[in-house]
């Protein structure tokens, strides 16, 4: 853990992590299917001056880089993805549309540009926090929606895009990661959401989620736009 002043935070992090691993590099050296599900039930602990939380994942999508049309780095290394062609357990960070910041842990080896999109999560510790800073950034109606969505995780967790690249392994960094050291099971799997074209086609059902957890986010297709040549 990241030292800290306040032993009550360093205590509630400390009982949420209880009985979870600290992963190596060559946990996320592993095909992005398997980390989306191997993070199922993992604990993201985030520090930082305006309170602590910690989210447990609850639901993921994989993206595999240069094989898989619905990801970033489909087309080849940009500025906006540079990250994502990093060793494993770096966080690719990026701006959707314009206003929602997401986050994606990086999987595989330096080059290979794989990731898995944390989708929801359920917040285990410092909800009073993550609720003032979703209430600031939108209407939040219950417990639940507060991390029920990639661009909603974010904003409770205070990540933005000065934690690109940030190293989940550092232990220095403020954003640290705890993974359960056995797989959750049962787990469910479905179409990615959001994500059009031949990304969505078959063999494509990249997304992974524990079920009957009230915080996964709901399911929408995607819309198949024409793009205006830009770089992803």
């Amino acid at each position: 853990m990241i030292p800290s002043a306040d032993r009550t935070a360093d205590g509630e992090l400390a009982a949420a992590v209880a009985g979870l691993e600290q992963p190596d590099r060559a946990w996320f050296d592993r095909p992005p299917l398997d980390v989306a599900q191997g993070l199922l039930g993992a604990v993201l602990v985030s520090r930082s001056p305006g309170g602590d939380v910690a989210l447990r994942v609850t639901e993921t999508e994989a993206y595999h880089g240069s094989h898989d049309p619905g990801s970033h780095a489909y087309r080849g290394r940009s500025a906006r993805n540079e990250v994502m062609f990093r060793d494993g357990g770096h966080l690719y960070v990026y701006r959707h549309l314009g206003l929602h910041t997401c986050m994606n842990v990086v999987t595989g080896k330096a080059g290979e540009a794989s990731a898995v999109l944390l989708r929801a999560g359920e917040i285990v510790v410092g909800q009073d926090v993550a609720h003032r800073r979703r209430t600031a950034a939108g209407v939040v109606r219950s417990p639940e929606q507060l991390a029920s969505g990639p661009a909603r995780l974010t904003v409770a967790l205070a990540v933005t895009m000065d934690d690109a690249g940030a190293d989940l392994l550092d232990p220095a960094s403020r954003l640290r990661l705890f993974v359960p050291g056995v797989p959750v099971q049962p787990y469910a799997s479905g179409p990615r959401v959001g994500v059009g074209g031949a990304g969505a086609g078959p063999g494509f059902d990249w997304r992974r989620w524990i079920p009957g957890e009230p915080t996964v986010s709901a399911f929408r297709p995607g819309v198949t736009r024409r793009r205006r040549n830009q770089a992803d």
